[in-house]
């Protein structure tokens, strides 16, 4: 008789456990100038994962236009060295860009040219912090649910009319991921961690972290004035968020009162007791600061910000900007792109 196949155990033995999956990888697209704090809360949860559950769960790679052994530069000034350049990713693999300061300029046509050619091999693409301008360039962000840092939206919404920009710290839409940066990026990464492997390594994760409030999907990036005004004067809130609202048709204080049940007088109350200022200037320093970000985010024109920021001519707009900031709309575009 011959001896048994040592390869295939005896029926009544223990049965060896099955052989480990694969560790999943994660390709980092460092972006010139990219902020270092969300791609290090985007690889931290993954190394701990690793540590935690004893073996490697997840392994990565970071690549750049630069190509390997060459460094890509954070928005800090730190360089960390790169381990390929923009090569075919592996099957399953999945690409998170890191973006940063000057974001529109890091979307390069090779950057573009490889994202559209992963998205067409159906690779998992994401981003961090401003990299979703990136994918939005590239057109994978159009019909999709994204999010981007705050101080980006108003130029993001402006330029990329096709996205749906979603004001969280992080959204998922299919195969397309997208955090608002910052820390938002361990929340993104916890809820990876929690899908593949549990939301109880997920959670010892985060206590290593010492991050004791995991945020959702539906966790807004920032603490808005209506918000923090609502427990307050719910009046007030209402009237804040209706001028928010109202940016490119601004609404009279009169009106505002009245839609608060609120007489102009108690209006102007409230707002010097809960803000320091009138109601008239408040609403200015909105439309302000929307202007501003449109100025440096994109390339639309004087006439066209002033327009969507409530200005009935760029000389209003231009006159109201400078008392405001102490300098022109003109040269303070010209500042920014040097």
């Amino acid at each position: 008789m011959p001896d048994p196949d040592p390869a295939v155990p005896p029926s009544d033995g223990p049965v060896p456990p099955p052989a480990a999956a694969p560790a999943q990888r994660y390709v980092f697209l460092l972006l010139d100038r990219f902020t270092l704090v969300s791609f290090a809360a985007a690889i931290e949860p993954l190394r701990l994962a690793n540590r935690l559950a004893g073996r490697t769960l997840y392994d990565w790679r970071l690549v750049g236009e630069q190509g390997g052994g060459q460094a890509a530069a954070c928005s800090n000034g730190t360089r960390i060295m790169l381990d390929g350049g923009l090569a075919d990713t592996a099957r399953g693999d999945t690409i998170l860009v890191c973006g940063g300061l000057d974001i529109a300029r890091a979307a390069t046509r090779p950057v573009l040219a490889w994202l559209r050619r992963e998205a067409r091999r159906g690779t998992r693409i994401g981003a961090l912090c401003t990299g979703a301008w990136v994918l939005a360039e590239a057109g994978l962000l159009d019909g999709r649910r994204c999010t981007i840092h705050w101080e980006n939206q108003d130029g993001f919404a402006e330029k990329f009319p096709d996205a749906t920009l979603i004001r969280t710290v992080f959204v998922e839409d299919g195969n397309r991921l997208t955090a608002a940066g910052g820390t938002a990026a361990i929340d993104l990464m916890l809820r990876q961690i929690a899908r593949d492997h549990g939301q109880d390594l997920a959670g010892r994760v985060a206590d290593q972290m010492i991050h004791t409030a995991i945020r959702s999907e539906e966790d807004d990036q920032r603490l808005a004035a209506p918000a923090r005004i609502a427990a307050r004067h719910p009046r007030l809130a209402q009237v804040l968020a209706r001028m928010e609202a109202h940016i490119e048709d601004p609404v009279s204080p009169a009106r505002l009162a009245a839609e608060a049940g609120l007489s102009p007088r108690q209006l102007e109350r409230l707002f010097a007791r809960h803000l320091g200022r009138s109601p008239k200037r408040y609403y200015m320093e909105l439309r302000l600061e929307r202007a501003r970000h449109l100025l440096v985010q994109t390339e639309m024109s004087m006439i066209e910000i002033a327009l969507a920021c409530g200005f009935a001519s760029t000389a209003h707009f231009s006159k109201c900007y400078r008392a405001a900031y102490g300098s022109t709309p003109y040269r303070q575009r010209e500042a920014e792109s040097r």
